[in-house]
């Protein structure tokens, strides 16, 4: 006997994860260097157009990419080779993207790590060499040259009549493959002025942020401009240069505030309920249709003396309806927190989806005191 079943639902109650914030007990200080942006303390990207050489086969076929035998004519005139009537047609030569980001502060000579990843119809970077890149910024201005072999983690592999791919062939890095060759022209110690720019905008926090670094440096240095950023002063003649300043006030610990919010991910039934978020008298009831079909085969045979007949298979279904009578209507009173939320939730025995459902209704009535964000 084979037994199958059918279930319809309104609403499909999915495996899924419920990530829930901490309640609002006390919330944790956090470090000023953790939460905030220095002005001009930040990376920058750069990106070039390259050559892999050195491939064992798995370059690009310069039918199909043109551009590839192109700059490999043009690398080869400028080393001296005249190569324009000459009908190339290796595959050990990849055309290729290659970026990087150079950190902050860095000086000529420093080393950074580069990415490079396949432009063509290339099969494999596994054994290549990148030849000399330029990487420019967006100023257009050659910051880093790139140049060493690639090393690779995925591989492919080929038969007759099968394949195999793990990770991405066609995307290598070159570890300290780069060589910073011009740098940024800002100094921050010459600075008498700088911003500090809240990873998180919030006005709560930028004043907490501003109270502190005036109490400890028992001067009004620093001021709130907006939500985001802070301007923190350096009087002519004070006796700390801007990186002393930064380093002292760096370590300072504020708890940080944060709106309430509630993140839905409609995607993968994640749901993330900030510890803020609060609902007003609300009753909510929830209730899905549920129509089960199963199916159980049955075998008919004729009898064991019978002159005729044949065996035949018998259908047997079976109908089931649940109309989720046996649901009750909870009811949440005012200002419920968290906990309180959470628990009337799971008193209905709902899952993730019904459950961003009923957050979004209960948005909606315009009880719940929370802005939500759907990925």
């Amino acid at each position: 006997m084979r037994r199958t079943a059918k279930t319809l639902s309104f609403f499909t109650l999915a495996i899924s994860t419920l990530l829930l914030a901490a309640q609002a007990a006390q919330a944790t200080p956090s470090r000023i260097k953790d939460i905030i942006a220095i002005e001009g303390i930040r990376e920058n990207q750069l990106i070039g157009y390259g050559l892999v050489v050195g491939l064992n086969g798995t370059g690009d076929t310069f039918l199909n990419v043109p551009y590839t035998q192109q700059s490999l004519t043009a690398m080869l005139e400028r080393l001296g080779v005249n190569a324009k009537e000459t009908v190339m047609r290796p595959e050990n030569v990849a055309a290729v993207m290659v970026t990087a980001n150079l950190p902050s502060f860095a000086r000529q000579g420093t080393r950074i790590d580069v990415s490079v990843s396949s432009l063509g119809d290339a099969e494999d970077l596994k054994g290549g060499t990148l030849i000399a890149t330029p990487l420019l910024g967006a100023d257009g201005e050659v910051y880093s040259v790139a140049q060493g072999a690639v090393a690779v983690a995925g591989f492919s592999a080929q038969g007759e009549a099968a394949s195999i791919v793990q990770g991405v062939p066609t995307n290598g890095r070159i570890a300290n493959g780069g060589i910073v060759e011009r740098e940024l022209p800002f100094e921050l110690s010459d600075m008498n002025s700088v911003k500090l720019s809240l990873h998180n905008p919030d006005l709560t926090t930028a004043r907490r942020i501003t109270a502190a670094i005036n109490k400890n440096l028992k001067m009004s240095l620093a001021r709130t401009l907006d939500p985001a950023t802070i301007q923190l002063e350096r009087p002519i003649g004070h006796p700390l240069a801007m990186v002393d300043i930064l380093t002292n006030i760096e370590q300072l610990a504020i708890t940080p505030d944060q709106r309430a919010r509630v993140i839905i991910d409609e995607r993968t039934g994640i749901i993330v309920i900030g510890a803020e978020v609060r609902i007003n008298s609300v009753a909510i009831a929830q209730g899905n249709l549920t129509i089960s079909i199963t199916e159980e085969p049955q075998a008919s045979q004729p009898g064991a003396f019978a002159q005729g007949g044949q065996t035949q298979v018998v259908n047997r279904t079976g109908i089931e309806v649940d109309d989720g009578s046996d649901k009750r209507l909870t009811v949440l009173a005012p200002a419920v927190t968290l906990q309180d939320l959470v628990d009337g939730l799971n008193a209905l025995g709902i899952g993730p989806r019904d459950m961003i459902s009923i957050l979004q209704a209960i948005k909606a009535s315009g009880a719940m005191q929370a802005e939500i964000q759907v990925m």
